[in-house]
Formats: C-alpha cells, structure tokens, sequence
C-alpha cells in the first residue's frame, strides 16, 4: 500500500479544504475589485488623464495600506478565533 493513498475521509477533507482555498480566492478578487472602485472614486478627481499627480498617488497609496491593514487586522482577529475554537 502506497503512503500517499487516501481514504474517503481524507479525499472529502481534502476537496473541502479546496473549496474553501477556491472561495476564499473569489472572495479576495471580490475585495480587490471592490477597494480598487472606492480607491479610485475616493482619490480620482475629474476625469482620469495618462498622469497621476502626487496629490492622487498618496490619495492611492494611503486608501491601499488602509485597506491591507484592515485586512491584515481581520485575518489575524479570525486567525484567532478559530485557533481558539479549535481548542
């Protein structure tokens, strides 16, 4: 018997752990998409020309960290909370 078979539990983990790497996936596309249209509506004055001003670019910049660090925040907050159910 070969170490790497699996039986039908671990196949059902396995494809339950994929989709949740495939939702978890969508979902963060989604966010990109998502922060990408506030970003732009927040910081973007005008109508967009082939240049960035410096004003608009730390307008950029800033809302980004924002949201990277709102999503770090939340990750390591659920990172947590599952750690502590699992105990």
């Amino acid at each position: 018997m070969d170490g790497f078979d699996l039986n039908s539990s671990e196949k059902a983990d396995a494809s339950e752990l994929q989709r949740m790497i495939e939702q978890q996936k969508a979902q963060f596309q989604a966010q990109v998409h998502n922060f990408t249209d506030v970003c732009l509506d927040k910081c973007m004055e005008g109508s967009p020309s082939s240049k960035i001003d410096s004003r608009t670019e730390a307008c950029l910049v800033s809302c980004v960290d924002r949201f990277i660090d709102t999503t770090l925040s939340i990750t390591n907050r659920f990172t947590q909370m599952v750690q502590k159910g699992a105990h």
